[in-house]
């Protein structure tokens, strides 16, 4: 078996690593409020692995011979559990599907390349034998892309990049790393770090997933309004086509017709496998922190957030939530005895007092980086921006702990799920000029359908990712699907839901995804997104590139535009 590890098969994260509700005193009696949640019922555990039905590989034995040849023969699996790992990612309906053992198609073998050699083996042998092929990293993706089409009658290989996952050199005088593309981010901070570097790469899935995911689906991390987003990082890399290997220099600037390097960010395996890219990357800075602020309403923090972004101060980070994520905040806080108690208790009265709506409230986070006296500078003139537009300081001790748990809100999800409840996130871009329209248009849609579905549900939002021209809204919703005689199936439920936010982004002057992809649950909405003519371009520029539809067929674009 090969030392690649992965997340559970059933949920987020790895074993052990769980939420849970008995040190936070105020979150079930919020779920309980909202969603209508008993969290003091016991749940329902997923089941045993052994009681999930796996269909069989259909993996040809000379194509077994072959791959083993390739890459060893203990680096060639076709394990049930390791095959279903691969089928599906972690969003909301990955999850039901699997933990249902609903498997329509499995991989029939999962293949783990030590070298760009061995992929280029992989790639040619399976292409030979027409099978389909397609690139897993981390195995986070929540749109789809992982997922083997149900009526793929194929071969199915899933190219799991985990062992390649080394820095190979870094251009100090550049400022570049050329990195392999199986590396999970926090082993790529580890590595740079070491040598007092850093890539400032971090979305939400930084611990369980990679350099090729985040190019693959044109990442965006939270720190992007310093360092950028994987689009701006990425200044070339490597991606094996059937019998070739497109090769991207690292160039900071080039005027050389359309970009090829931005054909294949984003581009979800459909042209290639990257094997490597050459990344930005900066010294460790001398100074990081993360403060709270807090404003009175979500109009006075979206108008203090776009004028952050057209000041000369560039966060780190640039996040505020609306008054519903902030009640969700606070509401998954520990319990706080003693001083501190009384000082968050004091705050809030003393608010109260001056006549804030304590339910409008809205809690944002400013990150800084660089020498002291730079963020010196930048706290306080980001602080005057914000006073300028009625909010406050609160510190750095709610940044400080906004830093340590920014990662762990999947594993919230998956308790909820545990308990009968869906949630899920989706989140667009647009410019500062239509932010609060989109808004508006989401929340109201959103609760449009809970109340024709007859559900208590919820739903919340924050701005993050800061850009000249816009931002980026994140939706977050929840709700126990109805039950009984004459009810749609869950997931049913869900898609009425998931299907008016993405039509409100679009609508609303959005994009249909700011930074979780494509894959196969956003493509109906591709054509809107960028014109009939600009659908027509990138059929003709994926069937160009792989005629036989053996790299990753069904994401990306819609079914009915296959060849």
């Amino acid at each position: 078996m090969t030392e690649v590890q992965h997340m559970k098969w059933w949920g987020w994260g790895v074993e052990g690593v769980t939420f849970t509700h008995e040190n936070k005193p105020n979150f079930a009696p919020f779920v309980l409020d909202k969603v209508g949640l008993d969290l003091w019922t016991e749940g329902t555990p997923p089941p045993d692995f052994g009681e999930i039905s796996v269909p069989a590989s259909r993996l040809p034995g000379v194509l077994a011979k072959g791959l083993a040849s390739a890459v060893g023969e203990g680096n060639v699996v076709t394990d049930d559990q390791d095959r279903v790992v691969h089928t599906y990612g972690k969003g909301i309906s990955d999850l039901v599907k699997v933990r249902a053992g609903d498997l329509p198609r499995v991989p029939d073998v999962v293949v783990y390349p030590a070298d760009e050699d061995q992929v280029r083996e992989v790639v040619d042998l399976a292409t030979a034998a027409d099978a389909v092929i397609i690139p897993f990293g981390g195995g986070s993706n929540i749109s789809g892309s992982l997922t083997p089409p149900a009526d793929e009658e194929r071969p199915i290989v899933s190219l799991d990049m985990g062992r390649m996952n080394k820095v190979l050199e870094i251009d100090e005088d550049s400022g570049l790393a050329r990195v392999q593309a199986g590396v999970l981010g926090p082993d790529l901070e580890e590595q740079l770090a070491a040598l007092g570097w850093t890539a400032g790469h971090q979305p939400d899935s930084f611990r369980h997933s990679t350099l090729g995911g985040w190019i693959a689906t044109r990442s965006s991390g939270m720190q992007s309004d310093r360092y950028g987003d994987i689009a701006d990082i990425t200044r070339g890399l490597r991606s094996v086509l059937p019998g070739k290997v497109v090769t991207i220099r690292p160039l900071p600037s080039t005027s050389t017709g359309p970009s090829v390097r931005e054909m294949i960010i984003g581009s979800e395996g459909r042209l290639g496998v990257v094997t490597e890219a050459w990344i930005h990357v900066h010294r460790v800075p001398e100074k990081r922190l993360v403060v709270a602020y807090l404003f009175q309403n979500w109009g006075s923090a979206l108008e203090a957030m776009r004028t952050i972004s057209t000041s000369d101060v560039h966060p780190s980070i640039t996040r505020v939530s609306d008054p519903y994520e902030t009640q969700f905040s606070l509401a998954t806080q520990k319990a706080q005895t003693g001083i501190k108690g009384k000082i968050s208790t004091g705050i809030f009265d003393l608010l109260a007092k001056r006549g804030w709506d304590l339910n409008e409230v809205c809690l944002s986070y400013v990150g800084y980086e660089g020498s002291p006296k730079h963020v010196a500078y930048q706290r306080k003139a980001v602080g005057k921006i914000v006073s300028a537009h009625g909010g406050i300081g609160l510190g750095t001790g709610p940044g400080a702990m906004y830093d340590q748990k920014k990662f762990d809100t999947p594993y919230i999800r998956d308790f909820l799920l545990d308990r009968g409840a869906l949630a899920d996130v989706s989140e667009t871009a647009a410019p500062w000029s239509k932010l609060r329209g989109i808004y508006e248009r989401v929340i109201a849609g959103a609760h449009r359908v809970y109340d024709e579905i007859g559900v208590k549900g919820y739903i919340m939002c924050h701005l993050s990712h800061s850009y000249h021209a816009g931002a980026c809204l994140y939706f977050t919703f929840a709700f126990p699907p109805l039950e009984g005689e004459g009810a749609e199936a869950p997931l049913d439920q869900y898609w009425r839901l998931k299907e008016v936010v993405q039509q409100s982004f679009i609508d609303g002057g959005g994009t249909l995804s700011h930074h979780h992809g494509v894959g196969t649950d956003h493509a109906p909405w591709m054509e809107q997104d960028i014109s009939t003519a600009g659908l027509d371009l990138m059929v003709g520029l994926l069937s160009s590139a792989d005629p036989g539809r053996n790299l990753n067929p069904g994401s990306l674009i819609p079914t009915e535009r296959e060849w």
